[in-house]
């Protein structure tokens, strides 16, 4: 067990305030804090306390670093990514490859050299994840039942809108038709629509018109706007997840939390950002299905509780300490993130005292890890 430090990521969504908070810093950061990675991607590799870069370590030691179960399934390689994630503002409207599209897309780019700004895939990796709140988080995730947006839609009484609605009460058409007319308009004939749409929006005094209406506000000729009506919009409360497999297509709107993915960067824009924007790449992951609940299922077992997920490149819990010590038997490599409290992570090899905000990596072949303390902590694994 050794100190993990992070790599905060500067994104204009980000708060100048959450991430500050968590760690004790007093001044508020001169630049948004978006995340704070720790992991081992290629893109932002955390360090270890002795000073090595993690991918490094790992990739001169990966057998011991990740323990044999891990290093045989996912090969020399940490399979998570853990962060914290501060949206002040909303993020883009995105979506991410399964294994497939991101290995093909990932070949694809390296074969005609783009340069890496302006790369769709960074990496061959698929990308679900799943975020947890630490404070009330409000997003859209995942495509709603079409029947239902239509019910909603009509209500605007927007004249622009009856085409829409009349596509997603086709069930030939649905989904699949109605998403790429709203990304191909064009963002004249968008403006008009979307500040008729706000204004109703405002009438109806509901959370899911008033997040039309600020999204109208930061993006008044945005056809990302216009497909927000078709996704779920969800308040987390703190301990809550939500679980986006690959290809939904989802945005955070606000709120503090830590998120947990396979270790991937690769992203897919439709909207809602002033970044690179690829909307047939976007149609080509997108998965059009309706998800009934986004929200990921809690088990609790005493102080201990976990978001079970179907795939097995991460695992998160959230351990609460009332003093008591506790020991877990959790395999492979370990990332331990205290978010509140004053807690000691420890396992064979040495323990960490932890404060909000900090981390520490154990290795695969340490044992189990022994916390201590008062507070809460989040635990990271395969």
């Amino acid at each position: 067990m050794q100190g993990l430090y992070g790599v905060i990521r500067n994104y204009a969504w980000g708060s100048q305030d959450d991430i500050a908070r968590l760690q004790g810093r007093e001044v508020p950061a001169d630049l948004p804090e978006a995340e704070e990675w720790f992991g081992a991607h290629h893109s932002a590799p955390s360090t270890l306390h002795d000073g090595r870069p993690l991918d490094d370590a790992i990739a001169s030691a990966p057998a011991e670093l990740l323990g044999e179960r891990a290093f045989e399934r996912f090969g020399p390689k940490l399979p998570f990514l853990l962060k914290l994630l501060a949206a002040g503002k909303p993020l883009s409207l995105q979506a991410h490859p399964n294994s497939r599209q991101a290995h093909s897309g990932h070949q694809r780019e390296l074969r005609i050299g783009i340069d890496a700004a302006f790369r769709n895939y960074v990496d061959d990796n698929h990308k679900p994840e799943m975020l947890v709140a630490l404070t009330e988080f409000r997003a859209m995730c995942g495509f709603r039942d079409p029947l239902a947006a239509a019910d909603d839609i009509e209500s605007l009484d927007v004249p622009e809108l009856e085409s829409l609605v009349a596509t997603l009460r086709d069930r030939k058409a649905g989904l699949r038709r109605a998403v790429p007319d709203l990304l191909g308009l064009p963002r004249d004939e968008c403006r008009s629509i979307i500040a008729a749409a706000a204004k109703a929006a405002a009438e109806l005094d509901t959370a899911d018109g008033a997040d039309l209406v600020s999204l109208a506000r930061s993006y008044p000729d945005d056809p990302g706007v216009l497909v927000s009506l078709l996704l779920n919009h969800i308040t987390l409360q703190p301990g809550e997840a939500v679980y986006m497999p690959a290809g939904n297509l989802h945005a955070y709107l606000r709120g503090f939390g830590v998120e947990i993915m396979a270790a991937s960067d690769n992203v897919l824009r439709g909207g809602l950002t002033n970044k690179r924007v690829d909307v047939p790449e976007l149609l080509r992951v997108l998965d059009f299905q309706a998800i009934d609940e986004p929200n990921a299922a809690i088990e609790d077992e005493g102080p201990v509780r976990t978001w079970p997920v179907p795939i097995d490149d991460f695992s998160l819990k959230r351990v609460t300490l009332t003093g008591e010590p506790l020991t877990l038997a959790i395999e492979g490599p370990r990332i331990c993130l205290s978010t509140g409290g004053s807690v000691t992570v420890a396992d064979d090899d040495g323990e960490v005292a932890l404060s909000p905000g900090r981390a520490a990596f154990s290795a695969g072949t340490a044992g189990a890890i022994t916390a201590s303390g008062e507070g809460e902590l989040f635990i990271a694994s395969a």
